[in-house]
C-alpha cells in the first residue's frame, strides 16, 4: 500500500457544543472546554489517517492559531502553530505533495443562520463573502486555495449546515455534522460520539479515491462589509470596485490573487 501524506485544517466554531463566542476566545471561562473538544475531534481524525498507514500535517486554523493541544494529538504528528504571513491562511504550506484535504471544526458562512456563530473569516467585518455569486464559505476559500495545487477536499466535520454545503460544492465529500444550529442555540451530539464519528468517517474517506479538483477560469469575489469605511478602504486595490457603500467586487485569476483581496479588507 502506498503511504500518503495529508492536510487537516482545523477550527473550532464547528466543534460538537461550541453555541456562544466566549467558548472561542482566549481568557474566556469557557474557552478550556471548547479547546479539548477541538483538539480531541482533530485527535480522532489524525488516529484514523495514522491507523490507515498514512501520515498527515495539522494545522491550527482558529485565532490565534494556538488551540490545538499538541501532546494530546497521537505521537508523530507535526502540528503548524501561529500565523505565517502566507495567503493560505488556514490551509497555509499546502502544496503537490498532500494526497487530500481534511476539515475538522468548521462552521456555516455568513450570510446563514445554519450555525449561531455562522461567519467567513471575520465575524466583528464581514457580513458574507461570495465567489462567483454564491454565498463563500472558510471552507470554499480553503478548498480553492488547495485545488490550485491539485489537492482535493476529502472530509469535513462542522454543523450540519455547513456539511449540507460543502456536499453541494463537492459531491464526494464525506462529512460528518456533529451539530446542528437553531436560531441561537445548537443540538449537539456527545463528544465522545463525535469523535467516534469522525475517526469512522476519515477512515472511510482515505480508502476511498476521489475526483481531482477543478478550478473556475475566473473567481469573481464579493464581500459585503459591516462598516462602509472598510469597503472603501479596498478600493486602494487596482480592478475593486465599489458595488454600493458595503459591498466591493473584485475577479481574480487565482485563489492565492482572490486571497490577498479578501484578506486586506478583514486585516
Amino acid at each position: 500500500m502506498e503511504k500518503k501524506l495529508f492536510f487537516l485544517s482545523a477550527d473550532i466554531e464547528g466543534v460538537t457544543d461550541v453555541t456562544s463566542w466566549d467558548e472561542t476566545e482566549k481568557g474566556q471561562e469557557d474557552y478550556r472546554e471548547a479547546r479539548e473538544q477541538m483538539t480531541a475531534e482533530v485527535s480522532a481524525a489524525c488516529r484514523a489517517i495514522l491507523d490507515c498507514g498514512h501520515d498527515v500535517i495539522v494545522r491550527d486554523g482558529h485565532d490565534s492559531a494556538r488551540n490545538i493541544y499538541h501532546a494530546k494529538l497521537p505521537r508523530g504528528i507535526k502540528l503548524m502553530r501561529g500565523w505565517a504571513n502566507h495567503p493560505g491562511s488556514m490551509v497555509a504550506g499546502i502544496d503537490e505533495k498532500y494526497a487530500g484535504l481534511l476539515f475538522v471544526g468548521y462552521h456555516s458562512p455568513g450570510g446563514v443562520g445554519y450555525n449561531p456563530l455562522a461567519h467567513t473569516m471575520s465575524a466583528s467585518k464581514l457580513a458574507y463573502v461570495k465567489i462567483n455569486g454564491r454565498l463563500a464559505s472558510e471552507f470554499t476559500i480553503n478548498r480553492l486555495f488547495a485545488a490550485q495545487y491539485g489537492v482535493p477536499a476529502i472530509f469535513l466535520s462542522g454543523d450540519k449546515g455547513m456539511c449540507d454545503l460543502a456536499a453541494e460544492e463537492v459531491p464526494d465529500i464525506v462529512t460528518v455534522a456533529v451539530k446542528e444550529g437553531r436560531g441561537g442555540s445548537t443540538f449537539n451530539m456527545h463528544p465522545l460520539d463525535a469523535c467516534d464519528a469522525i475517526y469512522e468517517q476519515v477512515r472511510k474517506t482515505v480508502s476511498m479515491e476521489h475526483a481531482a479538483p477543478v478550478l473556475p477560469e475566473e473567481l469573481e469575489l464579493e464581500v459585503r462589509c459591516i462598516h462602509h469605511q472598510a469597503a472603501r478602504e479596498g478600493l486602494v486595490i487596482p480592478g475593486v470596485e465599489l458595488i454600493d457603500d458595503h459591498t466591493i467586487r473584485y475577479v481574480a485569476k487565482t485563489p492565492t490573487e482572490l486571497n490577498f483581496i479578501r484578506s486586506y479588507v478583514t486585516r
